[in-house]
Parts: C-alpha cells; sequence; structure tokens
C-alpha cells in the first residue's frame, strides 16, 4: 500500500472524521484512535515498525491541536471550561509534554505500544468508578495539585502522541473533583496546549532523521495530517454539540468503553 492509494486515503479521512466526533463528545484528542490506525497504515506501506510509530505519535498530536481548538471553542460558549486550572495544567502540561516527545524518540515500538495500552486501560478503570456528576463537591483549589496533574498529563501525552484527556479527563474527575461536563471541556482547553508541545518535540527531535516518508516535518506527516484534520475539525464541532444533550453518566461510559478497547488493542490482547 502506498499513501496516494485511495483505500489509504479513505481509511485516514474516516478515521479523521471519526476522531472528531469523539474529540468534541468526550473532550479528549483522539489520539488513542488516530495513533494505531496511522502505525498500521504506515507500516503497510514499509516502514520500520519504529519510525512508524513515531511518525503516528507526531502527527496525531498535531492533528489534536486543531481539533482540541475547535472543541473548546464549542464548550466555551457553554460556560464548560475553567481557563485559570486550564492554564496552569497546560503551561506546565506544554513544557512536560516537549519532554514527553523527547524520551519517545529512543524507545522501541514494542515499549511504547504496550505502555500506551496499560495508560489508557488504568484510565478507564478509574473512570468507570467516578460518578459523571457532582453537584455537592467543590473542584480543588490546590494549585500544586493543578501543577503536577499538568505535568503528568503533559509528559503522557507528548511520550504516546495523545492529547492527554484520556488520562487528564479521569484525574479532573477524581483528584480534582471536577463534574464530567466540565472535565471534558477544562480537558479540551489543556490539550491546546500539550498537543502544541509535544508537536514541537516531534518535530525537532525528528529532523533529518533518514527514511522519513515524503511531506515530513520532522516525525510529522503532513499529507497524513492533512487527511485526519480536515474531516476531523469539522466533525469536532458536532460532536460537541451533541455532549450537551446526552447523559453524563451515558458519555462517561461510552469514554469508557472505547478507551478498554484501545488499550486492550495495543497491548496485543485484541
Amino acid at each position: 500500500m502506498t499513501p496516494t492509494e485511495p483505500l489509504y486515503i479513505g481509511i485516514l479521512f474516516l478515521t479523521g472524521a471519526f476522531t472528531g466526533v469523539i474529540s468534541g463528545l468526550l473532550g479528549v484528542g483522539g489520539g488513542f484512535i488516530m495513533f494505531p490506525v496511522q502505525y498500521w497504515l504506515l507500516q503497510e506501506t514499509g516502514l520500520h515498525p519504529d519510525l512508524a510509530i513515531r511518525i503516528a505519535l507526531g502527527t496525531s498530536l498535531f492533528v489534536i491541536l486543531l481539533n482540541a481548538i475547535n472543541v473548546t471553542l464549542k464548550y466555551q460558549r457553554k460556560q464548560a471550561v475553567l481557563w485559570k486550572q486550564a492554564t496552569l495544567m497546560g503551561i506546565f502540561g506544554s513544557a512536560a509534554s516537549f519532554g514527553g516527545a523527547a524520551v519517545a524518540s529512543y524507545l522501541s515500538a514494542a515499549v511504547l505500544s504496550t505502555t500506551f495500552g496499560i495508560v489508557v486501560i488504568l484510565g478507564a478503570l478509574k473512570t468507570y468508578t467516578t460518578p459523571a456528576v457532582k453537584e455537592k463537591e467543590e473542584i480543588s483549589s490546590n494549585k500544586l495539585s493543578y501543577i503536577f496533574a499538568g505535568i503528568l498529563i503533559g509528559f503522557f501525552s507528548g511520550l504516546l502522541g495523545i492529547g492527554g484527556g484520556v488520562i487528564g479527563i479521569p484525574i479532573m474527575l477524581i483528584f480534582l473533583r471536577f463534574d464530567m461536563l466540565k472535565a471534558v471541556g477544562t480537558s479540551a482547553a489543556v490539550i491546546i496546549f500539550t498537543s502544541f508541545g509535544g508537536s514541537l518535540g516531534y518535530i525537532v527531535n525528528g529532523w533529518g532523521q533518514p527514511e522519513l516518508p515524503p511531506y515530513s516535518l520532522g516525525y510529522i506527516n503532513l499529507l497524513n495530517w492533512v487527511l485526519l484534520a480536515v474531516p476531523g475539525s469539522l466533525a469536532a464541532r458536532r460532536g460537541a454539540d451533541i455532549a450537551h444533550i446526552i447523559n453524563p453518566e451515558y458519555l462517561k461510559h461510552l469514554f469508557v468503553l472505547l478507551m478498554v478497547y484501545v488499550g486492550l488493542e495495543m497491548i496485543g490482547i485484541i
């Protein structure tokens, strides 16, 4: 398979559209969907798994940046973005995401995919046991908690090519005491910071690497980016609209099921 074949283009286009809906619906970047698909497709073009996985991670983060901006704007209109908290987490998360991308440049495909799967599944299990709606609890006011959360979200964002929502939303629900809707909206805002830092890290660490496919900017492939980002950015706004008319508990269950499936797939169980 080559990147110019209709099948390759079609798979990425549909993946981008689906990711956009999920991004808007759940406040996640969607890297846990885009990354496995790209990883498989890039290997089908003949790329070595270690190179394919880094390009899949870097390109996913760059797509996530655009999706996150669109989703955040939608949630802001519903007053579901807590900007003070998002900015604090985002600043520290951006720096940590750059560092995570640097670490990923030295790890093998097997280590990265297994780590990805384990982190996603743990996040899913924690999210499942946390109520989606918290009417009587006030969110945390501890600044150190937000700094630590930002660093944790950012590092895994850069390391695993995800915006950080699959880690950030469980943290916000469980430790920072957000309700589901504010966790989704604020997560999208944090993802703007983390995906920017991580994308920059993949560009810098991949710059001048041998055997990169055409249209590559470091470990970011611009052809894949266009095929994923264009339908994704359009679909993300629709997903955000849907999120505001769905029961938050149903939203949480959808999030958990999707995380578990992708996690098991990356570990190799499915």
